[in-house]
Parts: structure tokens; sequence; C-alpha cells
């Protein structure tokens, strides 16, 4: 399997991030002698510390996510060199990032992985209701799109994510994690849990004062900030599956988990002929919207790094706050649902 450019330019920035960074190779697409899956580490040694998780390539399809993550990798890079303000920030916090979860699925030009697995919905979760069909994950065949893979074994890429997510950030005492998809709609979409379920989830509360922060700080974001449910359900999401399994072990910690969908049917919708390419439908074809995308989303990545390294400064004090944004969250989301 012949390696794919993303991987390339990866493999370079960590070459140059060697002494900086703390990397491992956490499993390999495919198998033995497949492509490397390669996770991160920027910033404090105590895992403690809060914590911003950045995560691209899960579906190799849509490249975009990974290039947006290999942008903010660059330059995180450029500025370590010179930028005194990020190292002090990293001195009480860390930044990690898997930035091509699905090397094979990215070399293959495939949603899935090598094997057939659509990696989002493989984790062992069932929905609470009727899952969307289809598109919710299905076991009928390997030959369909979202083939979840087979009952109680979880794919080698999603395992090491997982794997990654535990060891890197259920220490902290906030995480803030970002997955980079596209494919959806036509604007830039902010989403959090449940996928599997239109219930609120529990750091309602919290969610809603991070969407009141960023729309404070970055008054004319693009973003669409809401809850994936209410776009569709999903059997076996992994972030639904780290996030219980965060709680579980850490319920008086935050962990907001959430998923930048870059709306790619605006991009069809403006060059037509790309939606016949297996790529055009998930990713910005012309080279100037391209470039528009990775500068576009780079004051987000940012925002969310400097709101979990003062997450104290924003988070909700006490009952009654949390009280006051979980209603002010049930009026924005869920008041046509009452």
């Amino acid at each position: 399997m012949s390696q794919p450019p993303e991987l390339d330019d990866l493999e370079a920035l960590l070459e140059r991030l060697k002494g900086t960074a703390r990397i491992r190779t956490l499993a390999y697409s495919d198998g033995a002698g497949g492509l490397p899956v390669y996770g991160l580490t920027l910033g404090s040694e105590d895992r403690s510390k809060p914590t911003l998780c950045i995560v691209g390539g899960v579906h190799g399809l849509e490249r975009i996510g990974t290039r947006v993550v290999l942008a903010y990798l660059h330059t995180l890079t450029e500025l370590l060199q010179w930028d005194a303000t990020l190292r002090s920030a990293l001195e009480r916090s860390r930044i990690v990032l898997l930035p091509i979860v699905n090397p094979g699925g990215l070399a293959a030009r495939t949603r899935s992985n090598p094997r057939g697995v659509d990696l989002m919905r493989n984790a062992p979760v069932e929905s609470v209701a009727r899952a969307s069909f289809l598109v919710g994950g299905q076991r009928l065949s390997s030959r369909l799109p979202w083939f979840r893979g087979s009952a109680g074994q979880m794919e080698a890429e999603s395992q090491a994510l997982c794997d990654f997510v535990r060891r890197e950030c259920f220490e902290a005492s906030a995480v803030i994690s970002l997955d980079c998809h596209s494919g959806f709609g036509l604007v830039d979409r902010l989403w959090f849990p449940y996928a599997r379920s239109r219930r609120p989830f529990p750091d309602l509360a919290s969610t809603f004062a991070l969407r009141q922060l960023l729309d404070y700080t970055l008054p004319n974001h693009v973003y669409r900030v809401e809850p994936q449910s209410q776009n569709y359900t999903v059997q076996g999401d992994l972030w639904d599956y780290l996030y219980d399994a965060f709680r579980d072990q850490r319920p008086d910690a935050v962990f907001l988990p959430l998923t930048l969908e870059m709306g790619s049917w605006l991009w069809v919708r403006k060059n037509p002929r790309q939606a016949l390419s297996a790529l055009g439908g998930f990713n910005p074809i012309k080279p100037h919207r391209l470039r528009r995308t990775l500068r576009r989303h780079l004051p987000l990545l940012d925002f969310l790094h400097r709101a979990i390294a003062s997450h104290e400064r924003w988070l909700p004090k006490d009952d009654s706050q949390r009280d006051a944004l979980r209603r002010a969250a049930f009026r924005t989301w869920y008041a046509d649902a009452l």
C-alpha cells in the first residue's frame, strides 16, 4: 500500500518535533507492515494538566480533516521556535494529537479502514433510540458503507485512538477534544454528544458555557454549535464510548468531546463537477478553497487551547451557575423537543 502524501507531511513535521514532542507509533493500519498510526503530545509531562486533544483522518475520504490538523501542527511547530507565550502556556497545559487515525483508508481513498470497517461506528456502544437507517451503522455487510465490524471487536485503528485518549487525557483536570470531519451540510458545525441518543448529555452546562465563550471571544465565527443527534443518530460512536468511560472514572472532571463537521456541500455547490470524483464530495478541490479552509479553522484551534488552559475562568463554578446554563442550553437546543 503506497503512503499518502498527508502521511509524508506528518512524518516531516514529526522529524522537526523530535526532542520537543513525545511521539509514539500507536498501531499499523491493516496490520503489521501497514501504514503507521502516530500519536504525539506537546507541553507538560504532567497528565493532570488541562488537555486539548486534536484528531483527524478517521474516515479516509475526508482528507481535509487531516489537512486541518496538519496545518495546525505546522503552525505549532513554527511557533515553538520563537513564541514564548505558547511555550509558557504549554508549561501548564498539554496538546495531544492523532492527525491520521486511518492512514490505510486515506491511501485507498475509502471511508472505511482497509478491512471495510467504518471506525466511527466501531465502538461497543448501542443507540438508545433507533439509529438512523444505514448511516447510523450496520452489520449487514462490509460491502455497504457504515459497516460497524464484528460485534465485540474493535479495529486496530479505533482501539489505538481509544487507548491513546485514555492514556493521555483521562488523568487531566479538564479535557476538550476536537475530531475533524467533513461531508455534511452547507455550514461548518461543532457537534457535541450524544450521537447515539437525542437525550441531553450530562455536561450540557459546560458545553453551553464553552459556546458562550466562543461567541464572546470570536463573535464573527462561522460555526453552528449543536447536538449531533439533531441531525442523525449513530451506533458505535467512539466519542460516546470515551465520554462515558471518562465520566465513569472521573465523575467530577470535565470532558467535552466536539466534532468539527465541515460543510462540504458548499464546496460541491460552488464546483458541481467535483461531485463526480470520490474525494469531491468531502474535500475542497480548488486550490484557493483548500487554502481558505486551512486558514479558516486555525482561530478555532487556538481558541480551544486557550479555553482549556484557562478552564477555571469560564466553567460553571457552582450548582446555581450550572442550573442557569443548563436552562439556557435547553432553550437553545431542545425547546422544539419539549
